[in-house]
């Protein structure tokens, strides 16, 4: 079973910054993508930013240029540097892992930002 467990969220004004990390623990093997979603009340889960194996690294068209996705292979982890945070990035943000044992997601972890 592979478990991952996100870290960092919370209640920020418009224009500061945040740092998410999620971490992989478990039988972890052939990492095909990890990354982030994120979820609005009353919208769908919507692609943040991820790494592939391609390797290529996607972000969501609403987050370029703010946002930036890093990883530490040694500890099974990836980050999500938010810089200019906006209003509109309230959400619950996911980490999720495309394994060659199938894709999971972790429990989500609560972004604010109030204006």
């Amino acid at each position: 079973q592979v478990q991952l467990v996100e870290s960092g969220g919370g209640l920020v004004q418009a224009g500061e910054s945040l740092r998410l990390s999620c971490a992989a623990s478990g039988r972890i093997s052939g990492i095909n993508a990890m990354g982030w979603y994120r979820q609005a009340p009353g919208k769908q889960r919507e692609l943040v930013a991820v790494f592939t194996s391609g390797p290529r690294t996607i972000y969501g068209d609403s987050v370029k240029g703010r946002f930036t996705i890093s990883r530490d292979n040694a500890k099974n982890t990836v980050y999500l540097e938010m810089n200019m945070l906006k209003p509109e990035d309230t959400a619950v943000y996911y980490c999720t892992a495309n394994l060659l044992s199938g894709d999971y997601w972790g429990q989500g972890t609560q972004v604010t930002v109030s204006s």
